[in-house]
């Protein structure tokens, strides 16, 4: 099977989540029949749904080409979860490491295991952006261009950050408004 190209939401705000993506990021690297090809800048955003009064979160996405399966992508997924103290409490509740499959290659899949692209991937600003940093003439399966989808994604609290030059903190919960990300993509 030749390598397919898929994308790997990472998302954390619980026990430092800097090191948490950082961990998640090295995890992907040595993931087997799998090469992480490259990863967009961090940022910084609010939760979206689930419990009031949680911490920001620190989000990122990942290219992978693989010649796992995506039933494989995904259980290799989960098991870097696992392994990072992910506990599966509360539905959109804080957690240490979440990592989603995104887009395996064009598939479009439906079923009780796994959906493809992401079901709701086209409305959060917090993955998009990140996507649109490292692919950017993207077209999403079922959905259109990504660009498209950036233009129609509702507000969201949003602040990429400069990982050269700016400290990764996340501390509970944030009491000032953070500002929205401010150049997008056109």
């Amino acid at each position: 099977m030749p390598p397919v190209l898929a994308y790997i939401g990472i998302g954390s705000n619980r026990c430092d989540p800097a090191n948490q993506v950082r961990r998640a990021l090295q995890a992907l690297a040595t993931l087997p029949a799998s090469r992480l090809t490259t990863h967009s800048p961090w940022y910084r955003t609010a939760p979206v749904g689930g419990p009031p009064g949680q911490p920001d979160y620190l989000n990122a996405v990942a290219a992978v080409e693989t010649t796992l399966s995506p039933d494989a992508l995904l259980a290799a997924l989960q098991a870097m979860e696992n392994a990072q103290g992910r506990v599966r409490a509360e539905r959109w509740g804080p957690r240490t490491l979440d990592l989603d499959l995104l887009l395996y290659g064009s598939i479009i899949r439906d079923d009780p295991y796994l959906t493809l692209p992401h079901p709701r991937l086209h409305q959060r600003a917090f993955v998009l952006y990140p996507l649109h940093d490292i692919a950017p003439d993207l077209t999403i399966p079922g959905q259109g261009k990504l660009t498209a989808l950036l233009g129609n994604c509702s507000f969201q609290s949003i602040m990429r950050l400069d990982i050269a030059n700016e400290p990764v903190t996340i501390t509970p919960p944030n009491p000032l408004p953070m500002e929205p990300y401010l150049n997008p993509p056109s």
